[in-house]
């Protein structure tokens, strides 16, 4: 079962955002937008995703460029509990490889968001 993980400093990825006003809409989706951008502090909430698809890159062993970032999304489940959801050739790289679900955990600090992907087997 592969397994990626991701970490990164909050302050230096909410520069990120400010710098490049484009960054959120073109590597979020309108449903990761609209529930971190409701958070206490949206830009902890957003680098946890985006650490969370860093990591699901990492799973698939794509090179940055052949899936794109909304083809990764990571959402809240019913339960509260992070969910990855794969659209594009982000599901078909998924199938390819014989992955039919993820296990996703997030954390964050006052500095640091990471995130832990593990990609299970059909039937695991």
């Amino acid at each position: 079962m592969p397994i990626g993980i991701d970490i990164l400093e909050i302050d230096r990825f909410e520069m990120a955002l400010q710098r490049r006003k484009r960054l959120l809409n073109r590597v979020f989706t309108p449903a990761e937008r609209d529930y971190c951008l409701r958070r206490g502090r949206p830009g902890a909430s957003l680098a946890a995703r985006f650490a969370a698809k860093e990591a699901v890159f990492k799973v698939l062993g794509a090179a940055r460029g052949s899936i794109g970032w909304q083809e990764i999304e990571i959402l809240t489940g019913p339960d509260g509990r992070p969910e990855v959801h794969l659209h594009g050739r982000a599901a078909e790289e998924a199938r390819r490889q014989g992955l039919a679900s993820f296990e996703v955990s997030l954390s964050h600090s006052r500095g640091l968001a990471a995130a832990v992907v593990r990609g299970l087997k059909g039937g695991s």
